[in-house]
Order: C-alpha cells, then sequence, then structure tokens
C-alpha cells in the first residue's frame, strides 16, 4: 500500500468494488502491525469518556461500534458497562479476529450496514468514518441503524489540520460544518466541538467530535 504525505485534502473518489477492496485489504495487512495498530486503548483518553457521557447509561442497550477495528474501544466500554450488548462491524476480517468473543462482530462496510433499521440504542465512530470515500452514505447508515432517540457520537480528524499525518489516498478527514450537515438530514440534535486525546490538555487541533441525537 502506499502512504504519501499531502497538504491538500484530496479530490473526492466514488466507492468502487476496486477501492473497497483495496482498503480491505490493506486493513487486512494492518491487522499485524499491533504497534500502530493496537488491540488495546488507555481507558483514561478523552475519547472514551466523551463516548461514555453521550450515550448515557447503556445497561441494557444494543450498542455499535462501526469500525471498531481489533475492539479497542469495545473492550474498555465492555469493562465500564457490561450490562450492554455490544456489536463491532468492520471491513477486516483480519482485524475482527482480535475482538473479544464476548461481543459480537459482523463484517461488512460502513456504506451498507448489514443491521435492519432501528437495530441500535447508540452507535458510535472514531477514527473510521474518514476511510468511508462515501461519506454522506456512511452517515446516513450509521443514523438508519440507531433507533429514534438514540445517540450518535463521531470522533474523527480535522480538515483544517490535514497535512499533520501521512494519509492514504481515499482518506478524507472533515470540517465541522460538513458532518453538522450530514447527520441534521436524520437526527433530531446535532453539536460539535474540538476535543484533544486528554481532558486536562487543551485541544491541538486535529481531533473533532460531533455529537448527535436521532
Amino acid at each position: 500500500m502506499h502512504w504519501k504525505r499531502l497538504f491538500s485534502p484530496p479530490a473526492a473518489q466514488q466507492l468502487t468494488p476496486e477501492l473497497r477492496a483495496r482498503i480491505q485489504a490493506s486493513f487486512d495487512q494492518a491487522a499485524a502491525d499491533e504497534e500502530h495498530f493496537p488491540s488495546t486503548i488507555d481507558p483514561r483518553i478523552y475519547h472514551v469518556k466523551l463516548i461514555r457521557e453521550h450515550l448515557g447509561n447503556l445497561a441494557g442497550k444494543r450498542v455499535l461500534d462501526i469500525g471498531c477495528g481489533k475492539g479497542r474501544f469495545l473492550r474498555v466500554l465492555r469493562e465500564q458497562e457490561p450490562a450492554a450488548e455490544y456489536w463491532g462491524l468492520d471491513l477486516s476480517a483480519e482485524m475482527l479476529r482480535f475482538v473479544p468473543p464476548e461481543i459480537h462482530t459482523r463484517r461488512g462496510s460502513m456504506t451498507e450496514l448489514p443491521f435492519e433499521d432501528a437495530f441500535f440504542d447508540a452507535a458510535y465512530a472514531t477514527e473510521s468514518l474518514e476511510h468511508a470515500v462515501a461519506i454522506g452514505q456512511a452517515v446516513a447508515e450509521m443514523c438508519r441503524v440507531v433507533k429514534p432517540s438514540g445517540r450518535i457520537a463521531i470522533i474523527d480528524k480535522n480538515a483544517a489540520a490535514w497535512g499533520r499525518l501521512q494519509t492514504p489516498e481515499w482518506e478524507k478527514w472533515f470540517g465541522r460544518k460538513e458532518l453538522e450537515r450530514l447527520l441534521a438530514r436524520h437526527c433530531e440534535q446535532v453539536s460539535s466541538r474540538p476535543i484533544s486525546y486528554w481532558e486536562d490538555v487543551a485541544p491541538d487541533g486535529l481531533f473533532l467530535a460531533w455529537l448527535a441525537v436521532r
């Protein structure tokens, strides 16, 4: 896979079967790289706290991690709120092999979620929407599978910070208003704000969080 540093956002692409296959192959290969694609995450990071706070009490609820990778966020949520039912969706079967067996998994695309309407009480996506290519379709699918009044959280990278990290050629970062508009097509409440990995560190412009109520 060819990785490169770019300093202006890439032109919009179409999610062709060929591109989807290349994205899947890249993450199948990356599954062997525990250093850069770890199975665990520090439970103290603000990403975790923000998701927990926004999703609310999860006891007895069904929760979906969209683009879950190896299930690192799911592990933490399950430890903190074991009375919920957790699901992880990822395009890569190799990534899903690392998800604990107590968590339900499904292989599939963010743009064609293999679940019925309103199947989940809550859903979130952490640094995964950037790989969807067909962003509007992926957001619509995320909203479709969440019940009315259910909660949705997206944490991803800020388009204004593009060029700070190496990216694959299909990756896309977002402006606050861009995703707010997409979520507002399907949700009653939408907000966004800059965030940091750590609660006591001021945001440096890299990460944004979008919080919605279906």
